[in-house]
């Protein structure tokens, strides 16, 4: 072989020895409730590994696509990518299955939004039963009695309801249906809890983004979303009564009172739901966001831990000022025992 080909030779087997030890983005994807949070964190991370250069490298950070939570757990499961990220949380025989971890990140609320003329944020209130008649079809407008019972002071046009949901694999779907079917036994028996259901009304939306658009665009439209989108969306929004018979607005102070009854060291792998949560205080329709980490411990699952340790003590405020609820320092304790626990050889 002449001494180019070679060197040729050398120099493509010693690229491709040294490419995967060089810095590349962290691969994550899922959540898109969770995704402006998430957004943020890379941000920050990014900062945090430029060890103050004035430059940032763009291989330096995280890659994460919000393909909503069922795209995040298959792409994770099959490995195409390094984390994902689910408002669903895996059973531990799930998990198991395929190899993974899993612990919660952040958590928030889910709100009904709608575009009534004339309704502005927070006048419009629901009860669970209310909504799933809604989402179920027997509620079919805006002047039904049903809603007039819990709000006799509000004007509603005799307008048709136009229902909208999630079209994709969602974690807010799961949790908006799990409430429901805790609300009402109807939903329980004819539809379920997922995070793809068979609709009986209404029109699908892509994604987050997807149906506050629709929701803003569609008059007389009804919809469910994560509460930051809700307030940088601007959109109208409903009060949901709660376990305790209260009719709740949805902030980050209610979001945490319903975080606050969770008893995370009882659930194993964190496999725990928090809607409807107890207290007067409580939002009734809280959501957690899971990350899930392949197993066994190589140097990049670590890297992703350490994305989200640096994101954990250095992000709180970040989720707080997205409208989240950051998790408690116990709880991130509790997260970071599991990692050392979870990711041993042969757990």
């Amino acid at each position: 072989m002449k001494p180019l080909a070679i060197l040729a030779v050398a120099g493509a087997l010693l690229a491709s020895t040294v490419a995967p030890s060089q810095a590349e983005p962290i691969t994550g994807a899922g959540s898109s409730f969770a995704f402006p949070v998430i957004g943020k964190w890379a941000q920050n991370y990014r900062v945090a590994k430029s060890d103050g250069a004035e430059m940032t490298p763009l291989d330096i950070g995280v890659d994460y696509e919000p393909i909503g939570s069922l795209g995040g757990e298959v792409r994770v499961t099959q490995r195409a990518a390094e984390f994902g990220a689910s408002d669903r949380p895996l059973s531990s025989e799930e998990l198991q299955r395929s190899a993974l971890i899993q612990f919660p990140i952040v958590m928030g609320g889910i709100v009904p939004v709608v575009n009534i003329d004339g309704v502005n944020a927070g006048q419009i209130r629901f009860t669970g039963a209310l909504l799933a008649d809604i989402y179920l079809g027997k509620v079919k407008t805006w002047s039904d009695p049903a809603i007039k019972a819990v709000n006799p002071d509000l004007k509603l046009p005799d307008a048709a309801i136009n229902v909208i949901y999630r079209a994709d694999g969602s974690g807010t779907t799961f949790n908006w249906t799990d409430y429901l079917a805790k609300a009402s036994p109807e939903w329980r028996q004819k539809i379920g809890v997922n995070t793809q259901v068979a609709w009986p009304v209404g029109a699908g939306a892509e994604r987050t983004q997807g149906v506050a658009d629709s929701v803003k665009r569609i008059r007389n439209s009804i919809g469910y979303i994560e509460f930051g989108q809700v307030v940088r969306a601007a959109l109208a929004y409903g009060l949901v009564q709660n376990k305790a018979g209260s009719f709740v607005k949805p902030e980050p102070a209610s979001f945490a009172a319903a975080a606050a009854s969770a008893e995370w060291a009882k659930a194993k792998d964190f496999s725990l739901m928090l809607t409807d949560a107890p207290g007067t205080e409580a939002y009734p329709i809280v959501a957690t966001t899971f990350a899930l980490v392949p197993k066994p411990h190589t140097r990049r699952t670590q890297e992703v831990l350490d994305f989200f340790r640096i994101s954990f003590e250095g992000g709180a405020a970040d989720a707080s000022a997205l409208g989240y609820v950051p998790l408690p320092e116990t709880l991130v304790k509790q997260v970071k025992d599991y990692w050392a626990t979870s990711m041993k050889a042969g757990s």
